[in-house]
């Protein structure tokens, strides 16, 4: 009920409206106020503003008013709201070079993982769902994912088997827990508190700021960093919005949202650490298990998409960037 009136709401102003020539952009995500992304957000209205000397503002729904991550993606399809951001293991249903940032370990470090998104490989990916009606615009750091459990610690991938682990909607998020004898179990953020305090899921997998922020640690008392993906949060446009805006309108647009990235990744490495202080604080044993077994669990999902030539071509595109970085 709250989501429908939330779109009526926004249905009422039209998506991209304003009074006179200004044009007030529409954005809906599903992360509290105090996230690093929400702030990069607000930095990028702000950023706008000045470019565009005033022509164009952004109003931003946080904390899923406007329905999940998927449910945003769809308003956007139908023209009800201009822009979101949602995970690439969202977004790889309906962009599908997005489920390469879903496979376990594909990406040496954070050093490779940027040479990727800010490069030519990132930029294509970001085009791959506009016959969708998404226009990707950015990436913002989104560190990587490890698991987190309630009584069972991961020590070794065997320690997962059993487990039913909470996912995102990601076809690779899913293959990944199966590998290691775990049950993946698709729930939504916004309920996944009450489901891992109800039993419906015996843990989670995600990146320390959510863990920290959500508070999931106060019902999961072992967090294991095994890091095993780096899944970048996505700045998406619908193009009903995008294509309605002049190319001068586009380039303020990019170039707020690319000062925002800056901005977002500076502040995710300040909340990475305050968030793993923080949770240790409050009981929660941090592990730091061996990752070559994790490795060498999870390697046969990247031979899994050999027979699809387009992702494994950018597997191995991926792969050459790492090789041909300075180290």
């Amino acid at each position: 009920m709250r989501i429908i009136s939330s779109l009526l709401i926004l249905l009422m102003f039209a998506g991209c409206s304003g009074s006179g020539s200004k044009k007030t952009i529409k954005l809906a995500h599903g992360l509290s106020v105090n996230h690093s992304v929400h702030k990069a957000m607000v930095r990028m209205g702000e950023e706008l503003a000045v470019l565009s000397d005033g022509q164009m503002e952004v109003e931003i729904y946080p904390s899923q008013q406007l329905g999940t991550e998927r449910q945003c993606l769809e308003l956007l399809q139908i023209g009800s709201l201009d822009m979101t951001k949602v995970s690439s293991g969202v977004m790889e249903n309906f962009a599908p070079k997005m489920s390469v940032f879903g496979i376990p370990f594909l990406f040496s470090d954070k050093e490779h993982l940027f040479q990727v998104l800010d490069g030519q490989v990132g930029k294509s990916i970001l085009n791959d769902g506009e016959k969708y009606w998404l226009k990707g615009l950015g990436y913002y750091d989104a560190g990587s994912r490890s698991f987190y459990t309630k009584e069972t610690p991961v020590e070794e991938p065997e320690d997962i088997s059993g487990l039913k682990i909470r996912v995102m909607e990601s076809a690779t998020a899913m293959d990944m827990v199966r590998a290691m004898g775990g049950s993946p179990t698709p729930i939504s953020w916004g309920e996944l508190y009450t489901s891992l305090q109800q039993g419906v899921v015996d843990g989670a997998e995600n990146n320390p700021p959510s863990f920290y922020l959500s508070k999931h640690y106060e019902v999961c008392k072992y967090y294991s960093l095994d890091e095993h993906t780096a899944l970048p949060d996505v700045l998406i446009a619908g193009t009903h919005f995008y294509n309605s805006l002049n190319e001068q309108e586009k380039e303020w647009l990019q170039e707020a949202v690319d000062r925002s990235v800056v901005y977002q990744r500076e502040l995710w490495a300040e909340s990475e650490a305050e968030a793993l202080r923080e949770v240790e604080k409050a009981g929660v044993t941090i592990l730091r298990p061996d990752k070559s077994e994790f490795v060498e669990k999870t390697e046969s999902i990247i031979e899994s998409y050999r027979s699809d030539t387009t992702l494994y071509n950018l597997i191995q595109q991926i792969k050459k960037l790492d090789d041909g970085a300075a180290r």
